[in-house]
């Protein structure tokens, strides 16, 4: 089968979990012996192709006042601007057709589309190429794709996205299938009136960990180990983590990696968190090397992440995970099995659970063997292959 894969990014560019599932993804199908080509944006003004890992790779100048990838560069109006040409923008459909008519797909998957816009979905059922979009966040409602505003999750759009997403619904009927990486964020899409006529799925994202042998579970004497992976923004929580854990007079230690979403804010955490020295930053590391520090991850998400990969893969490496109750986040984490719920909304609700797992040393324990079995579903990428597999065939 010809497959056609769009997203915003692609390897080596790369922000966060969505790029890596998409990679992984790509060249998964490639190994299963389908004919892959990548579709992304780039910086510039050539087309270019490339083949990485037997992929394909077209990357389209993006055709907007700047590119996605190098956002943080850009003035503040620039980002106004960006988002009204992207409400749909018709030279990269432009740009997209000269792409399928060298290709000829027989399907279309579609992942991110900021950068792209709806319109390419005007070009694949233009050109009669069978179309299945995947939802990894709420771009179609969002501009900004988080659904949050002002510290809280927006129960309904604001009249701003109301006005700047008036095309999007009725044009998500030309998706022939559409995938939630959550029920989460499939039910939130369709909820509001989106993909009508579209046949619906949920099919959660997968990775390959490595084989990560059973650590000996904390010991209830030794200092608990608490830790923190990911952009460190204030969505993500990571102010409200650092302050949770100052307030605590326990035998503890929190390790926090990642970079700043601006470096401002960084520099702002590490002064918020410098009269402790309980508390290490160690920049970016990579998860092998962070997860068999620490005993108990914490995503302290305050806005509605639809699946966020660093859940279970904490869990693959028998890491036990606090996480809010928001989002796709109670997909991934059952409350006494392979971590603790707690409310985004309740202020102490972070600083209960992790005094809780300080106090309840063979409770965590059980909780360490049972991780990686809970969450086997999200560690199966050729069974997560072959589900997309058979829906591409079917709509093809």
């Amino acid at each position: 089968m010809k497959i056609m894969m769009i997203n915003t990014l692609y390897s080596p560019n790369i922000v966060g979990g969505a790029e890596i599932i998409f990679q992984e993804q790509a060249e998964g199908f490639a190994k299963l012996g389908h004919d892959v080509t990548v579709v992304t944006t780039k910086g510039g003004k050539q087309m270019s192709w490339e083949e990485i890992n037997d992929v394909n790779v077209c990357r389209i100048p993006i055709a907007n006042v700047y590119w996605h990838f190098e956002k943080d560069k850009a003035k503040r109006w620039k980002h106004k601007i960006w988002h009204l040409i992207d409400i749909y923008n018709w030279k990269m459909e432009k740009a997209l057709y000269s792409v399928i008519d060298r290709v000829k797909p027989d399907v279309a998957l579609c992942h991110n589309l900021a950068g792209f816009s709806i319109s390419v979905w005007g070009a694949f059922k233009t050109r009669g190429i069978p179309i299945v979009q995947v939802l990894h966040d709420q771009y179609l409602l969002c501009p900004n794709s988080n659904a949050f505003k002002n510290g809280k999750i927006c129960d309904k759009q604001c009249t701003i996205c109301h006005l700047m997403r008036l095309p999007h619904r009725k044009l998500s009927n030309q998706v022939d299938a559409v995938v939630g990486v959550s029920k989460y964020v499939l039910y939130r899409l369709v909820n509001n009136g989106y993909f009508r006529e579209s046949k619906k799925f949920v099919i959660h994202n997968a990775r390959k960990f490595p084989d990560v042998p059973m650590p000996k579970p904390w010991d209830g004497v030794s200092p608990l180990r608490i830790g923190y992976i990911g952009t460190l923004s204030k969505v993500k929580g990571v102010e409200w983590l650092i302050k949770s854990f100052m307030s605590l007079d326990i035998n503890a230690t929190l390790t926090i990696a990642g970079k700043g979403e601006t470096p401002e804010y960084e520099e702002y955490l590490h002064q918020l968190a410098s009269s402790d020295r309980r508390i290490t930053f160690t920049g970016y590391t990579k998860p092998e090397n962070h997860y068999p520090r620490i005993h108990v991850s914490v995503v302290p998400s305050l806005w509605p992440d639809t699946f966020p990969t660093v859940a279970f893969e904490s869990c693959a490496y028998h890491v036990p995970v606090i996480a809010t109750k928001v989002g796709g986040l109670p997909e991934i984490i059952k409350d006494g099995v392979n971590g603790v719920l707690i409310e985004p909304n309740n202020e102490i609700s972070l600083k209960k659970a992790i005094v809780n797992i300080y106090n309840n040393s063979s409770a965590f324990g059980k909780m360490v063997f049972q991780s990686s079995k809970f969450v086997s579903e999200l560690m199966d990428i050729r069974s997560f292959l072959m589900r997309y597999s058979r829906l591409m065939e079917d709509i093809g």
